[in-house]
């Protein structure tokens, strides 16, 4: 009896991984191991690093931001989460996880950059409608 893993992200299948021998991790409460014939089991994770290995193979790495461990059958281990880097070594993991992480805040900071200037057009474009039509209108005015 082996082991099924899949690791899954809101936009992604990252990783579908079948005849394992074990898979570990940690949630709040500590580490954790699985093998095949675990019980039914359901955890958080926050940002962590899950492992895996095949019978006599090596581990491999997984760096999770923040998910759900669920083992179903005692053969199918099913992590979702907001986010996964894969890697082989934890050192090559690490600078993957640096890497991408400086991607996403450069892809925040372009896309702050863009929303400034859609903001900034549109006040530009409502100040030209009222000024061409005189200013606001009155019925707005006796409102206020």
């Amino acid at each position: 009896m082996t082991l099924a893993l899949r690791i899954t992200t809101p936009m992604d299948l990252v990783l579908e991984a079948e005849g394992l021998a074990a898979v570990r991790g940690a949630d709040a409460s500590g580490g954790f191991g699985i093998w095949p014939g675990h019980a039914e089991f359901l955890t958080v994770v926050g940002s962590s690093v899950l492992s895996w290995r095949a019978a006599g193979a090596p581990w491999r790495f997984a760096a999770l931001r923040g998910g759900v461990v669920r083992v179903t059958g005692g053969t199918r281990v099913e992590v979702a989460c907001r986010a996964a880097v894969l890697g082989e070594d934890l050192a090559a993991l690490e600078a993957e996880v640096a890497r991408a992480e400086a991607a996403r805040r450069d892809a925040a900071r372009v896309a702050r950059g863009a929303e400034i200037a859609l903001h900034g057009r549109a006040i530009r474009a409502l100040m030209r409608h009222l000024s061409a039509s005189g200013g606001p209108d009155p019925l707005a005015e006796a409102f206020r």
